[in-house]
């Protein structure tokens, strides 16, 4: 309990730090907390240090341990930050409060059909390929403005844009390009940064970041 929520203090503590030279309200910084590998006895002391909203890269992984780790707090957000496949669209949206990996059409269309029959409109961020990696996930900068349209006609809830820099290369700029491309595309929401980064990112304008190796320590599987 001490150590995450000692762990917990500090990084918001760096994010306050942070938003006042930025002029940013810490209120408008989401904290997202990766979950993704851990167990529940490794999570619960974050929740009861006050942590609401957690990250999870995987919806099978997602649905065995948060049904029970949910019970008693209503209050807590779940976050879909993985690459999601098309035939898990239907899972995902009735778990997951917020979809982060929205990147191509054919999951657009599940996502859709999925948001259709359940009766939830979940808010989902567009993965950009900001880096123009061939091996990552995420929309390319050309066909944004296309596929933002093709989202906004299917009545799936535009978040904002998400990005993952490439690795070890500097990620101010490509922060700073999420930002400009999420504005000129009507969008205010920005999904970037991670525990190396996060607070770049906030200085830059992030609005969700997400952080995992921080709060919980090195990962304990892939």
């Amino acid at each position: 309990m001490e150590n995450a929520a000692t762990r917990l203090a500090a990084i918001c503590a760096n994010i306050a730090r942070v938003c006042k030279p930025a002029r940013r309200d810490t209120a408008d910084v989401t904290l997202i907390a990766v979950s993704k590998t851990h167990d529940a006895p490794a999570i619960q002391p974050l929740i009861d240090a006050g942590q609401r909203v957690f990250g999870e890269n995987r919806v099978q992984e997602a649905q065995g341990k948060w049904p029970a780790l949910r019970e008693g707090h209503q209050d807590i957000a779940l976050h879909l930050i993985g690459q999601l496949q098309s035939n898990k669209a239907e899972e995902a949206v009735e778990l997951f409060d917020v979809i982060h990996s929205l990147d191509r059409a054919s999951l657009l269309s599940a996502l859709a059909k999925a948001m259709d029959k359940t009766g939830r409109r979940v808010p989902c961020f567009v993965q950009v390929n900001i880096g123009d990696e061939p091996q990552k996930g995420g929309c390319p900068i050309a066909e944004l403005p296309a596929f933002l349209a093709a989202a906004r006609s299917a009545d799936v809830p535009l978040a904002g844009l998400m990005c993952i820099p490439p690795a070890d290369t500097e990620p101010a700029p490509f922060f700073a390009y999420l930002a400009k491309l999420a504005a000129d595309n009507g969008l205010t929401g920005l999904s970037m940064g991670m525990s190396g980064d996060y607070e770049t990112a906030v200085m830059l304008g992030a609005t969700h970041v997400r952080v995992g190796t921080a709060l919980f320590g090195e990962r304990q599987g892939a």
